[in-house]
């Protein structure tokens, strides 16, 4: 008798430099998504099941990953029983090996689960660093992972307070960017957390430079398109004294995506998805999980 396909929550990590997005693309695109070789490297475990990746939280390209998730179903042939969570993350790192993408760890869960709708929050990190006088004064293992801000100096207590206006629940639709999917996307988020706090290299013991790192991390249940990248934007004009924290308070009233200043969103680079939660009922349920 065939067995039905068996679903599993995944958590991988990704350097979002060398791809189009997480999202997958079509064939005839030139760079491809990360959601591309995720299913590829599903397809190489040879389930009878058409394969399809849902990712949970969607990136841009250039920006990183250290934890997002995405949900498949694998059915296999025959009577073979479901593979076990640590034999599909070495399975699918082994397909993997040649990308800048890891498989950190799988779960089975019910049929039911969706890894995109039952993530209770998702976490995002943007480093960047004051101070320079040209970006080829940082170091070069921070290439791509760091926004460097030239001949900056920062009023950190004046972005600290201006953070401080985006926490809460409001309507953010002034810090996202217009897009095919605005119109069916509610504007209004819960912020949870909006916090400045200084950071670090991994080279800047064997540095000779004395670079300030900072570190703005954002957390809410879901976020709108490139409101991360606008927040910090926008949080980073307040330090710079080109934006007031009343500035701030005034974009958030506007709820006008074109209200926005021009050229005031930050790069890709600098901003990673460090974790996407979800309830450890959830996470737990692979011990009931249909056999």
């Amino acid at each position: 008798m065939q067995k039905s396909a068996a679903r599993y929550l995944i958590f991988f990590q990704y350097a979002g430099t060398k791809y189009s997005g997480v999202m997958k693309t079509a064939a005839d695109q030139a760079v491809e998504g990360v959601e591309n070789h995720l299913e590829s490297a599903v397809r190489k475990l040879k389930p009878v099941n058409e394969v399809s990746v849902m990712i949970s939280s969607r990136t841009d390209t250039g920006v990183q990953a250290l934890c997002n998730s995405a949900h498949v179903d694998i059915q296999r042939r025959g009577d073979k029983p479901p593979l076990l969570e640590q034999d599909l993350v070495d399975a699918l790192n082994f397909h993997l090996k040649a990308e800048p993408i890891r498989i950190t760890r799988a779960y089975r869960v019910h049929s039911d689960f969706h890894a995109r709708y039952r993530a209770v929050s998702r976490t995002y990190v943007y480093r960047f660093a004051s101070g320079l006088r040209h970006h080829t004064e940082m170091p070069v293992t921070e290439r791509d992972l760091c926004w460097a801000l030239r001949d900056t100096r920062l009023n950190i207590s004046a972005m600290q307070e201006a953070a401080a206006l985006l926490l809460g629940t409001h309507d953010f639709s002034t810090f996202r960017a217009l897009s095919s999917e605005t119109p069916f996307k509610n504007p209004v988020k819960t912020l949870e957390k909006a916090q400045l706090e200084s950071g670090v290299s991994f080279s800047q013991r064997h540095f000779h430079r004395d670079i300030p790192f900072w570190e703005l991390t954002f957390k809410s249940r879901s976020f709108l398109y490139r409101q991360v990248r606008r927040m910090t934007g926008a949080l980073v004009a307040v330090g710079q004294g080109r934006l007031s924290v009343s500035q701030i308070q005034e974009l958030l009233e506007a709820r006008d995506s074109l209200a926005f200043p021009q050229n005031l969103t930050a790069p890709a680079h600098g901003l990673f998805l460090t974790d996407v939660q979800y309830r450890d009922t959830d996470l737990g349920a692979c011990m009931l999980a249909e056999q």
